[in-house]
Formats: C-alpha cells, sequence, structure tokens
C-alpha cells in the first residue's frame, strides 16, 4: 500500500487506485452520519452528553477530507476527460465545504452548548431553538448535497451502462 501525488496536494493514487474514489465513499458515509449525530445531539440532551464529542470530531474529520477528495477528483477528472456529466460532478464536488463547513460550525456551536450545561448554566428556550434549526438545516443541507455530488458522479462514470 502507498499514496503517491505532489508534495503540496493531496494524494492522487492510493495503492495504485486513484485516491478520489476511496475517498468520495469516507464522504458518503460520513457527512449523512455527522448530519445524524448533529440533529439528534440538538434535539435530544442525553444524546448530546454522550455523541456531543464524537459528532464535532466527525465534522473536523469531513471538512479535512472534502479538499482532499476535491483535490483527487481534479486529478482524476485530467484523466478520464470532459464530458458534460463530468463537468456537472465537478461543479458540485467544488461547492461541498461550503455545505460541510456549517456541520462543524454548529458542532461546535453544540460544543459549547454542551460546556455550559456542563457547568450548571441554562441555556434559553430561544437560543435552544436556533441552535435545533441551525442543526437540521446545516444537516439536511449537506447530507442533500452529498446526495447530488455523488448522484452526479455515479452518472459520469456509470451513466452509459444500462442495467441487464
Amino acid at each position: 500500500m502507498y499514496l503517491s501525488g505532489p508534495a503540496l496536494s493531496g494524494p492522487t493514487t492510493f495503492n495504485g487506485l486513484p485516491a478520489h474514489v476511496l475517498l468520495v465513499h469516507a464522504l458518503v458515509v460520513l457527512v449523512p452520519l455527522t448530519a445524524a449525530l448533529l440533529i439528534v445531539s440538538a434535539v435530544w440532551a442525553a444524546a448530546r452528553r454522550r455523541l456531543v464529542w464524537l459528532t464535532a470530531v466527525l465534522a473536523a474529520v469531513v471538512v479535512a477530507l472534502t479538499p482532499l477528495t476535491t483535490e483527487a477528483g481534479e486529478w482524476l477528472a485530467q484523466r478520464v476527460g470532459s464530458t458534460p456529466e463530468v463537468e456537472k460532478h465537478i461543479e458540485l464536488g467544488g461547492s461541498t465545504l461550503y455545505f460541510v463547513i456549517p456541520l462543524l460550525v454548529v458542532a461546535v456551536l453544540l460544543l459549547l452548548w454542551h460546556w455550559r450545561e456542563q457547568r450548571g448554566a441554562t441555556v434559553g428556550k430561544g437560543v435552544v431553538s436556533i441552535f435545533i434549526v441551525l442543526a437540521i438545516v446545516a444537516g439536511v443541507a449537506a447530507s442533500v448535497h452529498i446526495y447530488r455530488v455523488g448522484d452526479s458522479g455515479t452518472r459520469a462514470v456509470w451513466g452509459g451502462i444500462t442495467a441487464v
């Protein structure tokens, strides 16, 4: 097993396979998982106490993986050629960071909320409502976006193949 690629950018291959193909699967799993944990942590105090740190770590991992996945995808796109489907996938994939950063921001806000609760401070119902809405909006938006990116990538790769 080895990674290869330019020193200043992300890996382009992993064990001979395009790194994008592998990294994208991590995001397809981790983005909706992080979104679900974020929403559950926002609406359910018992879950927040148990899951808030895991949620924050996953959100940070997702934010870190996104540019690596995008760079690896750009490298791969130069090798597969341009089609309308590939261009659509590149356009959607290029905006993914704007959808995953809010997951991290809301996760940090939930950490602050959790920290205040642990110290006995109360958070007003209005603030709680805002946190819940932010978590739902960020989680749903990121999940829908990653679905759209994945769907466009799947169509770019497999769109010409029909079921037998």
